[in-house]
């Protein structure tokens, strides 16, 4: 990439940042990117796919197709980056996830791939919105996206905190966890604190239940197995002097592996159930799968690796994370694969969902190449 797109895509970049789009609001994203690919020489757009999803498809003869995808939203955090001249200019959103980067470089992929006439093919480049829980992968696949917008494989990545600056890691096979979301409320009978025999005391069942949960990938999960289950939110009472007529848990799971998520289930409600029979209370229990895990296919994961190593230091070393990604729906319809491109030092609030956290601009260059490359040789092969 030359100095003059590198400044050009830091421009581009840099205004996201400053005006960022809130998971299912990214309207203001949506008509930037829109703009931008018109300004590149893009001739076929299509808004509105799932949302405020944009499509935009390169054609130039050929059989074959891909697709790449980034994403675009942005989280509900209050940046603390006030210093920064591209500082968020929205109160209590922040592109802290670097969407604003990954979009970008989606943007200086159609201009490397425009000003490229060494391909044939068919380029999809998909924008998702609604990344962080707000289900956009799935939305632009009920509005049709892989029937209207066909493609063979697709591609993607995002950026990582504490891999060095360009720098590509390709897994062999699952990079992020599927995840879920679970609330256990107890119910029992509300009474004076002074006169507990009188009452069925849901806290009692809240406290046994936190230690049971966190039991789950302790004690009953295969040690070789990965999970993770964490209790995060607990609601009850509203007196000191009264005993409450509910409680409630709430929390999330993680698993690389969907038989290990179905157990986490099971254990959960068991939980709930066994409690609940314990204490003379009765126990509700939500289960609400989000992502998927996100698995390279093995033919897509060696392609993606020579397109990383075309462009940038290549690692294969990395074990997958337990953070999940939407773009795991996508490698569910079509085969393709997902890798991580360096960030820089994950510390100092560099991390990401860090209120301090910023996109490092130099990161354009390998990511937007890598899109490229990648898209470049799925349509050769």
């Amino acid at each position: 990439m030359d100095q003059a797109l590198h400044q050009r895509l830091t421009g581009w970049r840099r205004h996201l940042h400053a005006h960022p789009g809130l998971t299912l609001h990214e309207e203001h994203t949506a008509a930037f990117v829109v703009e931008k690919l018109r300004e590149l020489g893009v001739a076929e757009i299509t808004p509105g796919v799932g949302g405020h999803g944009v499509v935009a498809t390169l054609r130039r003869g050929g059989n074959r197709s891909v697709g790449l995808g980034p994403d675009m939203d942005a989280l509900p955090i209050q940046e603390t980056n006030a210093a920064l001249p591209w500082a968020s200019t929205n109160p209590g959103v922040m592109h802290a996830c670097g969407h604003d980067g990954h979009t970008t470089a989606l943007l200086g992929a159609a201009k490397l791939l425009l000003d490229d006439p060494s391909w044939s093919g068919t380029v999809q480049l998909v924008f998702q919105p609604a990344e962080e829980g707000g289900g956009g992968a799935r939305s632009m696949i009920a509005d049709g996206l892989f029937q209207r917008f066909p493609m063979e494989r697709i591609f993607g990545w995002h950026n990582w905190p504490g891999l060095p600056v360009g720098t590509i890691a390709v897994h062999d096979r699952a990079v992020m966890a599927a995840g879920a979301r679970f609330d256990l409320r107890f119910e029992g009978h509300s009474g004076h604190a002074a006169l507990p025999h009188m009452t069925r005391d849901p806290m009692l069942g809240l406290g046994h239940a936190i230690v049971a949960l966190q039991g789950i990938v302790a004690r009953n999960l295969d040690p070789l197995a990965s999970g993770v289950v964490s209790v995060t939110v607990a609601r009850a009472g509203e007196a000191q002097n009264q005993i409450a007529g509910a409680a409630e848990l709430l929390g999330t799971a993680r698993w690389l592996d969907e038989s290990v998520g179905d157990f986490i289930e099971e254990r959960i409600r068991a939980v709930g159930a066994g409690v609940a029979a314990t204490f003379g209370l009765r126990c509700t229990v939500g289960f609400r799968r989000g992502v998927a895990v996100t698995a390279n296919t093995p033919a897509e994961r060696e392609l993606a690796a020579l397109a990383a190593a075309a462009v940038a230091p290549l690692r294969r070393d990395l074990p997958p994370a337990m953070t999940g990604e939407d773009f795991s729906w996508f490698l569910a319809e079509v085969p393709g694969a997902f890798v991580w491109i360096g960030n820089g030092p994950a510390e100092g609030g560099r991390e990401l969902h860090n209120a301090g956290y910023d996109f490092c601009d130099d990161v354009l260059p390998a990511a937007s190449g890598f899109l490229a490359e990648a898209a470049r040789r799925a349509l050769a092969g």
